[in-house]
């Protein structure tokens, strides 16, 4: 189980980055694929006591809300 938070949590990040970087009208739903792999990354590294990276993935998800509200706001 802690390798599929890891690996999915990895994989939607890299799918953030993609549709951000294309710059292609899916910044909205790239915010929210930033927000959910930091959410499973952040309890991977919870759960494995990797304080550092729980403490970037509270960023990450906190650059995906910010992200998602100014998208529509």
């Amino acid at each position: 189980m802690k390798h599929l938070l890891e690996w999915t949590g990895v994989i939607l990040a890299i799918l953030y980055s993609l549709l951000v970087s294309f710059n292609i009208g899916f910044e909205f739903i790239a915010f929210n694929l930033l927000f959910l792999s930091a959410l499973l990354i952040g309890i991977w590294a919870y759960k494995k006591n990797h304080k550092g990276i729980l403490f970037l993935q509270f960023f990450y998800a906190i650059a995906g809300i910010i992200g998602m509200y100014r998208w529509f706001g």
